[in-house]
């Protein structure tokens, strides 16, 4: 998946930024936190080179989500800024599945 371990030592970063009492405390809503209430990346153009040539993979796979979990595609599509914090949110969303906030911890 593009950019799957950028996007996983953000999380990291994140949790470890926060400390584990915070992440026990908050662990419900780990992924809306730390992937929906900020952008990952802030500019036209940064996101446009964050994106480089897989804008139309990440677009592909942004649909799909919306499509599958929402039944319509909310995402504009002519805003690179907003496709690149949606991928990272449904990238994420996999990143917290799998890198459970405990092991994070764990490797301190």
């Amino acid at each position: 998946m593009y950019k799957y371990p950028e996007i996983a030592q953000y999380y990291k970063d994140f949790l470890l930024e926060n400390g584990q009492e915070w992440a026990e405390e908050h662990k419900e809503d780990i992924h809306h936190i730390a992937f929906n209430e900020d952008y990952y990346i802030i500019g036209t153009h940064r996101a446009k080179e964050w994106l480089a040539d897989k804008v139309f993979d990440v677009i592909e796979i942004i649909r799909e989500y919306e499509d599958d979990n929402f039944g319509q595609v909310g995402t504009d599509f002519s805003d690179p800024e907003k496709v690149v914090n949606m991928y990272v949110y449904i990238v994420g969303e996999q990143v917290v599945n799998d890198i459970p906030f405990e092991d994070v911890f764990a490797t301190v």
